[in-house]
């Protein structure tokens, strides 16, 4: 069974840093990713027209590599938490959790008994399509797998004790855009109401000895939200970073482009003249 490295960086307590992919769903992008240095990946399901056939190809890409994989699934629900699983994922994520027992039927789709009733199907993808010895296999899969709720509503932060309490759960994931929507102040992330939100999920993580993350859209975010407690950490996803990238080389080049012709007519108005 592939290594858990974002489990290895926390339980060494590090900071395991990750990345989300929209979009670039590509044979190439694990490779890619690899050469950055991340600890895990999420593949977005939610928000994308990725369906489980491209997501099975990247879990297959990124098992050539120690990024582990996450797979955040369309719903709170057993054929999409149970596939992602068989497929290859390490773990789930799932959105906007708001309550313990949505959380406990998120454990209950990807672990096995006796700590959830995923169905077996053995000799497949994530068994590298070997049958492995059972008893073993199953204590293994079900310490090696990552459960995510994501919080992103006033309800998920009133109940992010009790969700962070159950048994299964390792991570409470900020949804720092659909909270800050549910609180009323879409985008106002420096606003009192978001901060003291943060602040209740991260001592509900502690509390209950859970895993802190969140999606810092700028690094001016990222080192607050570090500061406050946030122990993991995704630097945004590939449509962001790609995009910001590219609009400051294009930025870039066209200084050095008015740069360059102004240069160059000054030279000619001084030859001209001489």
């Amino acid at each position: 069974m592939k290594a858990n490295r974002f489990r290895k960086v926390l339980a060494e307590g590090g900071v395991p840093v990750g990345h989300m992919i929209m979009e670039f769903g590509t044979r190439g992008i694990a490779r890619i990713l690899e050469t950055a240095g991340l600890d895990f990946v999420v593949l977005d399901m939610e928000h994308t027209s990725f369906d489980m056939e491209r997501v099975a190809d990247l879990l297959s890409w990124f098992k050539a590599t120690d990024i582990t994989p996450f797979v955040r699934v369309p719903q709170n629900l057993y054929h999409f938490l149970a596939r992602a699983m068989d497929a290859g994922a390490l773990g789930v994520m799932v959105g906007n959790v708001e309550t313990a027992e949505q959380a406990r039927a998120i454990v209950n789709a990807v672990k096995y008994a006796p700590i959830g009733s995923r169905g077996v199907g053995l000799g497949m993808a994530h068994t590298d399509y070997v049958v492995p010895e059972p008893e073993l296999y199953f204590r293994m899969a079900n310490e090696n797998t990552t459960v995510i709720c994501q919080i992103e509503s006033q309800q998920g932060v009133f109940n992010a004790e009790a969700i962070a309490g159950v048994s299964g759960v390792d991570v409470l994931w900020v949804g720092h855009f659909d909270l800050s929507q549910s609180l009323g102040i879409p985008g106002r992330f420096q606003d009192p109401r978001f901060v003291e939100a943060l602040r209740s999920v991260l001592q509900a993580a502690r509390y209950n000895r859970k895993a802190a993350a969140v999606q810092p859209p700028n690094m001016e975010l990222a080192a607050q939200w570090l500061r406050l407690g946030f122990n993991v950490v995704s630097c945004g996803t590939d449509i962001l970073v790609y995009r910001n990238a590219l609009q400051k080389e294009v930025a870039d080049v066209r200084d050095l482009a008015r740069e360059g012709h102004s240069l160059s007519f000054a030279a000619d108005q001084a030859y001209e003249a001489g």
